[in-house]
């Protein structure tokens, strides 16, 4: 009956001698604190939309404009040469004021008109010098008085402390290439992969497809891109990643691995509980949009920050055709059947009375492990089930206790580090929540670890949450098992048929099916780092792309189409363009090292195909990349209802080769040259083919620098 008594703010009886009102103050403190936490969070938002919106100024800038046009005024001197007097024949309220009021009030709204034409110059000329990308052509170290004048510009305009969110309205739009730039680089990408007879007859389509159906279809994607922010971005989403019917896991899914040499604490619970505090202190942060929006490494160039929005509480929704991401911590302890995409667990609770529960509080509450049943989404659709599936799709994250110990095996340092990067990409098949934007794996040795769903961003976003969350200031090197007050885990429940477990099965056997298909090979390298690769002055990911060419060739015996992933974000909502690794230049660095000629030989075209890949690297990052532009290219002939064999073609070739690199140490918060044992092995994804050759498929490349 306690419990009852606070679950209600306020009871009543009546009685012969009226009415007996009993208030329950705790109850009314938590309406209380609940209604001034919301008003708190709205007055923020709306704080932090004016000074988001009026970027690179500030809000207290206007106080500044208005004090010297006002002033102005009293040295006769007028600043709007006439303006201030139009103004105030017009005034609306002129009868209502004096002669001095009406002075005054005019030159206000004139101070704010022109304070508001600053803005929107400022961040023109800011738009403007980002839209300028020729300073990432020049030589590295070697830059031109051009660009040197470039880079104070962007400084100058770029503003002070700016916000999460602050250069979104100055990020230039992604430009659409010119249809006959993207034919040419294509072509150039596709030689070193076929015969003459096979060149010649591509090289056909691509002309033919250049004078008669690319126009118009050009035609449609310039006007998107005049009128979306982004031509790419929301079809990849749609198309690439929502689309997809494949199962998500190991196919789009990727992870992230915890620190090699480093387990703050070998208790489970406990690093569960430090990790679930750091990420939510993080959450906050991006709440308040009090994160720092990135950068490029070493220069004033913002980055987009749109991905940011959905990291946490939101999850990927199965349809029947396409999905959709929509928008209490859940845990997992130690499942014995769920389903394979889905599975209930319990609720956590992180604030406590208004409070944050502290580690030692959230420590407590994760030692509790309570098994679960099984689930489908299709018998989730009122009820009981229809709640539990709620709590966990709007939860800030999902968070899975693991039972297993991984980590690395320095007598095995191989076959230690495939378990563990295979328990981080699929697990068990049934202890994940993969549609969720990401789950925390807490192993029983106190590793840990992340997969993180692909629809909504891309590794570096996720890399950026990882570090920060990693801050050694924020770990903790022994907790307890939690005292104090917090509230515990509780059962979300569900309702379980039989036609239910017979499709879980039937979905299990599935995914274990494509588990055991997906080989790992992995291994710390520590023979030399990226810092040895600079002082060869030579482009670290170029230099792994060339020796990823050789390996391939070896093993294949021939060249093959290769991904890797670069970066689109200089432009707004921007995220991904390919960079085509095998070229004409890398192909011949091969062909050289396997006929062995000289060394020297050899080394001048090694720097000739780095160059190349440098060179093509850039130009994806400039927006100047071949694949976005034909897979758009692609959508839009599908929805004019016109076949086109020659992107029909182009878009049917398969990657046998898939890389990506996510460097570390995006915020810097440790110095890895004096504190090496906090390197990770970075994270990986599983391979885009299902031949039998892309067990060659390479995961993200991340240089150590030993």
């Amino acid at each position: 009956m306690a419990e009852a008594h606070q679950a209600v703010a306020f009871q009543f009886t009546v009685t012969p001698e009226g009415i007996d009102l009993q208030l329950s103050h705790q109850a009314l403190k938590e309406i209380y604190l609940s209604g001034v936490r919301a008003w708190k969070k709205r007055c923020a938002r709306i704080r932090n939309n004016i000074v988001t919106g009026v970027y690179p100024a500030s809000p207290s800038s206007w106080l500044f404009v208005a004090l010297t046009v006002v002033g102005t005024m009293y040295t006769r001197v007028d600043p709007s040469m006439g303006m201030i007097g139009k103004i105030k024949e017009h005034l609306p309220v002129k009868r209502c004021l004096s002669h001095q009021g009406q002075n005054i009030m005019s030159a206000l709204l004139f101070a704010t008109v022109l304070w508001l034409a600053l803005i929107y110059m400022m961040r023109q000329i800011l738009k403007t010098l980002l839209s300028y990308h020729g300073w990432m052509f020049e030589e590295h170290g070697k830059a031109s008085n051009m660009t040197r004048i470039w880079f104070t510009m962007v400084k100058i305009f770029s503003g002070r402390k700016p916000m999460l969110y602050s250069f979104q309205a100055s990020l230039p739009r992604l430009p659409v290439p010119t249809i006959q730039d993207t034919m040419q680089r294509y072509l150039e990408s596709v030689r070193p992969l076929m015969n003459d007879e096979e060149f010649h007859r591509m090289e056909a389509l691509a002309k033919d497809f250049e004078v008669k159906l690319g126009p118009r279809l050009q035609w449609y994607l310039k006007l998107k891109s005049w009128w979306a922010t982004n031509y790419v971005s929301d079809w990849w989403e749609e198309y690439v990643y929502l689309r997809g019917r494949e199962p998500i896991m190991v196919n789009s899914n990727y992870y992230a691995m915890d620190f090699l040499y480093v387990t703050p604490t070998p208790i489970q619970a406990a690093r569960a509980g430090n990790l679930t505090h750091a990420l939510l202190l993080y959450r906050r942060k991006l709440t308040r949009e009090e994160i720092k929006p990135s950068t490029l490494p070493g220069l004033p160039v913002p980055l987009c920050s749109s991905q940011w929005e959905r990291m946490f509480n939101s999850t990927r929704t199965p349809g029947q055709e396409t999905g959709k991401t929509a928008h209490f911590v859940i845990v997992n302890a130690n499942l014995q059947l769920g389903f394979l995409f889905h599975c209930i667990s319990p609720t956590c609770w992180v604030v406590n009375a208004g409070t944050w529960n502290t580690p030692r509080a959230l420590t407590g509450a994760l030692f509790e492990r309570i098994p679960w049943g099984k689930a489908r989404k299709s018998f989730f659709s009122n009820g009981k089930n229809r709640s539990s599936l709620d709590c966990v799709e709007k939860a800030a994250f999902f968070l899975t206790l693991d039972g297993d110990k991984p980590g690395l095996q320095v007598e095995d340092p191989v076959k230690s580090l495939d378990a563990y990067a295979k328990l981080l990409l699929h697990g068990k098949c049934y202890d994940r929540w993969f549609d969720k934007s990401f789950t925390l794996i807490v192993f029983e040795n106190g590793k840990v670890g992340l997969n993180a769903e692909h629809s909504w961003a891309d590794a570096p976003i996720i890399g950026h949450l990882w570090e920060v969350m990693y801050d050694p200031l924020q770990i903790t090197k022994g907790v307890g098992t939690g005292s104090g007050r917090t509230k515990y885990p509780f059962d979300l429940g569900m309702n379980s048929h039989l036609d239910c477990q017979e499709v879980i099965s039937g979905s299990l056997k599935v995914a274990q099916s494509l588990a055991n298909d997906v080989d790992f090979h992995t291994f710390p390298f520590t023979k030399f780092g990226k810092g040895l690769i600079k002082k060869c002055r030579t482009s670290p990911d170029a230099f792994i792309q060339l020796a990823l060419q050789l390996a391939n060739f070896r093993d294949k015996g021939k060249f093959c189409l290769t991904y890797e992933s670069s970066m689109t974000r200089l432009f707004r909502e921007g995220r991904t363009e390919t960079v085509r690794s095998c070229t004409i230049q890398s192909s011949n660095f091969v062909r050289a090292m396997e006929d062995h000629l000289s060394a020297s030989e050899c080394l001048k075209l090694f720097h000739l195909a780095a160059k190349t890949h440098q060179h093509i690297s850039r130009l994806s990052m400039a927006g100047c990349g071949i694949d976005r532009h034909l897979f758009c290219l692609y959508v839009v002939s599908k929805y004019l209802g016109v076949h086109s064999p020659f992107l029909q073609e182009v878009l049917s070739e398969p990657w046998s080769l898939s890389t990506s690199q996510t460097p570390l140490q995006q915020v810097e918060l440790f110095d890895l040259l004096n504190h090496p044992e906090y390197i990770s092995c970075g994270g990986g994804f599983g391979p885009v083919s299902d031949q039998v050759a892309s067990s060659f498929c390479v995961v993200s490349v991340n240089y150590v620098p030993f």
